[in-house]
């Protein structure tokens, strides 16, 4: 019988979808891990014996380990291909997920997540140029949108279910779904991700000069600080409904779940719309980001006035799209680089939201008046825009200049 072969090749159209599915499958994998460990929070501190607290460590140690592993693993890996990164990515993934839930103790846990937090940033980035390759130019935007889809429907589907494994089962078991999870997606990629050559100019040195170029650090800019107002509303959402809107515990994971179809469906049309301009499309998610943001806090008493806010918000998580494509755009030589800063990005707006948060909250000015603040980040992620939107002018300028000369 003759054995089954990798694919070879680049996908047709038809292939390209189920690629496109398989890297999707990684993010959710991802996404459920990140999000899910942090509504499991209670349920390790039980059964570990100690105080929650102490289990934020766990949770800061996935984020460190994103930190840490994205630029490393991206520069270090330009010269394997990407397919066999994603592969060794995954199956990484599916072991320290697997080491996180058989965790002895806290001090373990602890280690093992960092080791969890790796693989996250490195694989984003892989899977995201890969997924460019396999369109033509001007539907990279949209592919890299499929592959964020991931993310946006584990906070639908993912982290509830994880969640339900942790209450009824326990919380190892909602860890443990992760690692099967992200074993199929090894498979997959096995089978199906084309496997192409690498680039012959790509090299560790050609990336890091991605570092001299000022429109990659302002468009960092746009994502570390504009996205850190919807974290900053996101974290205390679930305390704000409990306080204030004062809903029934069920109805939490419903507002939950709105969130996830909102940032579904913003990441799919700001997909489309930065094929057409990248910029253009991250200045209107910043507006409408900022607009609803401010609205938060006057509707926070109502529930049912509350869900489109909410649904609003989460579409938010489209400037992510917008933010890949423009990297692509303005850093062609150093992608892979890119991709692993943009996740550094995230996670640091990730760090930001939730503080200002917490200053708003120990203020004394009230957990719904997050929403303030969130703006306030929004509004700074536009102040970041013009900057680069000025900074790409001048370099258009330049060029043309350079061009007649």
């Amino acid at each position: 019988m003759q054995a089954v072969q990798p694919n070879s090749q680049p996908p047709a159209q038809s292939s390209a979808l189920w690629v496109l599915l398989a890297l999707a499958l990684g993010t959710f994998a991802l996404g459920t891990t990140e999000f899910a460990a942090m509504t499991l929070v209670p349920y390790i501190a039980s059964d570990l014996s100690v105080d929650v607290a102490h289990v934020s460590y766990a949770i800061s140690a996935y984020a460190l380990g994103v930190v840490v592993g994205s630029p490393i693993i991206m520069v270090l890996g330009v010269r394997i291909k990407r397919r066999t990164l994603l592969i060794a990515l995954a199956a990484m993934m599916a072991v320290a997920n697997g080491l996180s839930a058989l965790a002895p103790s806290l001090n373990w846990l602890v280690f093992f997540r960092f080791l969890s937090g790796l693989p996250h940033g490195a694989y984003f980035g892989v899977a995201m140029l890969l997924a460019a390759s396999l369109v033509p130019p001007e539907m990279k935007a949209r592919a890299v949108s499929r592959v964020i889809i991931g993310l946006t429907l584990a906070t639908i589907v993912g982290v509830p279910f994880a969640t339900w494994m942790g209450q009824t089962v326990g919380w190892r078991s909602g860890i443990g779904i992760v690692a099967i999870i992200a074993a199929v997606t090894a498979v997959m990629l096995y089978f199906l991700a084309p496997n192409v050559a690498v680039p012959q100019n790509a090299s560790p040195k050609k990336e890091l000069q991605t570092l001299k170029n000022r429109e990659v650090w302002l468009t960092l800019g746009i994502a570390a600080i504009g996205f850190g107002g919807i974290f900053c509303v996101y974290t205390y959402l679930a305390e704000t409904l409990i306080q204030v809107t004062q809903v029934e515990p069920f109805k939490i994971p419903v507002m939950m779940a709105v969130f996830g179809i909102g940032a579904t469906l913003g990441t799919l049309v700001c997909g489309w719309a930065a094929d057409k301009s990248a910029l253009a499309a991250a200045f209107w998610s910043l507006v409408l980001s900022t607009l609803v943001l401010a609205l938060y806090p006057s509707l926070t008493g109502s529930y049912w006035a509350l869900m489109p806010i909410v649904f609003f918000v989460g579409s938010g998580i489209g400037l992510a799209t917008t933010v890949q494509a423009r990297l692509m755009d303005v850093a062609p030589d150093g992608q892979a680089m890119t991709g692993a800063l943009v996740q550094c990005a995230f996670n640091l707006a990730n760090a930001i939201g939730p503080w200002v948060g917490s200053l708003v909250i120990l203020s004394g000015q009230g957990i719904a008046a997050t929403g303030y603040a969130a703006a306030l980040l929004s509004l700074g992620g536009l102040v970041m825009w013009w900057l680069t939107h000025r900074e790409s002018r001048r370099s258009s300028a330049l060029c043309t200049a350079n061009c007649i000369d």
